[in-house]
């Protein structure tokens, strides 16, 4: 019947969308990604003068685990730099006071990395890999690496210097970011 070499239709079309969807989102999250990063670095730089000197004493290192990064499948790696945006942004989300920032810069970088994880969240294809990813060791290793910034700034009480020590290690964390997605 008519009806159902319509719905025949439908189908193929829709299977069709999805397999160009998956592409568009694995080719334009990539594009989109190193975008954001790029961006971010920016306006890191943009949101603060130069590494106050007051606050060299203050320095710490916290060791950016860089296996995250280094998994088996592009896939993973798309989900597990997703995850660093989310943690980026929930750190740069609160009791920022103190950090004495250009507020524009601030919240276009916000903004960026909001975006970008709204991005992420429409694409099928990383839905199902942040299954897979959940069981990942390297995740619990990368969550740690965020609570230690975290942590690190409750500690000085959100302080300037404690902002400042923060921005720098996150320049160095989106760096390496970076480096690996050129590489993808």
């Amino acid at each position: 019947t008519m009806s159902s070499f319509g719905l025949l239709q439908v189908g193929l079309i829709l299977s069709c969308t999805t397999k160009i969807t998956n592409l568009h989102c694995n080719h334009h999250l990539r594009l989109q990604q190193s975008k954001v990063i790029e961006s971010s670095l920016r306006l890191l730089d943009k949101m603060g003068e130069k590494f106050p000197r007051q606050c060299l004493r203050e320095k710490t290192s916290f060791r950016f685990p860089k296996q995250v990064l280094k998994p088996r499948q592009k896939e993973t790696m798309k989900v597990a730099i997703e995850e660093i945006f989310q943690h980026i942004f929930y750190i740069f989300s609160k009791n920022l006071t103190l950090a004495r920032w250009d507020g524009q810069a601030l919240e276009q970088f916000q903004n960026g990395l909001y975006r970008q994880m709204e991005q992420v969240g429409s694409c099928a294809s990383a839905k199902r890999t942040h299954h897979s990813w959940r069981r990942e060791p390297s995740r619990l290793k990368l969550k740690r690496y965020f609570q230690q910034i975290d942590y690190f700034l409750k500690d000085r009480q959100y302080s300037r210097c404690s902002w400042e020590v923060s921005r720098a290690e996150m320049r160095r964390c989106l760096q390496f970011v970076e480096k690996v997605i050129r590489r993808l």
